[in-house]
């Protein structure tokens, strides 16, 4: 071997021997920072330090997270604070695993991929832990806060009318779905702090449009007036001109209903002075000394519809309780209604 031979093998090698140290003194100027592609909970960490990765983390993963959860439903918000939540996220080993996977890869193929802008494409996800007490506790909250029982449709009876009060829906948190959307949220750290309530709905077991099945027939008593009001399916039908109760002696007013039903009713006559001599006393259906003519549909105890022989008596307050009715207009009525037969006094 020739000496220029031997010259040109040692240029070689020192060329190399200063290319290799060169190449080793980059990739070292490069190990306090990430790598290009890495990315940690979606937030490019690219050519960052470790106090810019972590500044860069704390800002747009962990800031959000210190900020409160809302969930709205229609004029109503409910609130989670954070620090019932708990929450705690391994950002430090995150942006360790960053660092990692900044150094994969044999020397060459780093130095190469640095100096030609390559990237390591590094997705890494940062695990955040929180209260599931606290979740499932507010998701009850929520659900308790908005729940809605289905109203069903009725009557609302005056003395002289009867007015349908429609149904309701009601509606029922999707307690499943609210607690889906909290921990995608939480899990996650992005998205919106403010979540909209899902409900489903709840129906009535009685529709507006059947509320008249329910009340095939209904009394209405206006004790000012005089009048008994009867209702089929909720349309009036018949007006029968009665008594009531004198002063003192007071029909009384509510809702009741029809309790019993008789032909020719026998009458027990109260212990009061007003009943004479015959106060205690059993007295027969159909005979001149029972007040009690022809039909009896009790509604409260001792009060109830009686025919009476006092005919000049109706329409005005005269009676010891009683709703008193023309003969003909008691056995008409009596046909007309069954034991259970809402009754409005007003």
């Amino acid at each position: 071997m020739g000496r220029k031979t031997q010259v040109a093998i040692i240029a070689v090698v020192v060329l190399l021997l200063g290319g290799a140290v060169a190449a080793y003194a980059y990739d070292g100027s490069q190990k306090d920072t990430i790598a290009n592609g890495v990315t940690v909970a979606g937030v490019d960490l690219s050519g960052m330090t470790r106090e810019q990765a972590t500044q860069a983390l704390s800002n747009q993963v962990l800031a959000p997270q210190r900020k409160p959860v809302k969930v709205k439903f229609k004029k109503e918000t409910f609130t989670l604070p954070a620090k019932e939540l708990k929450i705690r996220a391994n950002v430090n080993a995150a942006i360790d695993r960053a660092f990692e996977e900044s150094r994969e890869g044999s020397l060459p193929t780093r130095v190469i991929r640095e100096v030609t802008g390559g990237e390591v494409n590094a997705a890494i996800p940062v695990n955040v832990a929180y209260s599931e007490k606290s979740v499932n506790r507010f998701v009850k909250e929520v659900a308790d806060g908005i729940v809605k029982e289905p109203v069903d449709a009725s009557v609302s009876a005056g003395p002289s009318s009867l007015t349908v009060v429609k149904a309701e829906n009601g509606y029922k948190l999707r307690d499943n779905l609210l607690s889906e959307q909290l921990h995608g949220l939480l899990d996650s750290g992005r998205g919106t702090r403010t979540l909209v309530a899902k409900v489903n709905v709840t129906k009535p077991s009685v529709t507006t449009s059947e509320v008249a099945e329910q009340y095939p027939t209904y009394l209405t008593v206006d004790r000012s007036t005089f009048q008994v009001k009867l209702w089929k399916n909720l349309e009036l039908v018949k007006t029968y001109t009665v008594a009531v109760g004198a002063a003192g002696y007071e029909t009384p007013s509510g809702l009741y209903s029809i309790q019993s039903k008789q032909v020719d009713p026998v009458w027990t006559v109260p212990n009061s002075d007003w009943a004479g001599d015959q106060a205690g006393q059993v007295i027969p259906g159909g005979v001149p000394e029972n007040p009690l003519k022809a039909r009896w549909l009790g509604v409260n105890g001792s009060v109830g519809f009686h025919g009476t022989s006092e005919d000049y008596s109706l329409g005005s307050a005269a009676s010891h309780g009683c709703i008193r009715m023309s003969v003909d207009d008691v056995i008409d009525l009596y046909d007309r209604v069954e034991v259970g037969t809402p009754v409005y006094i007003g």
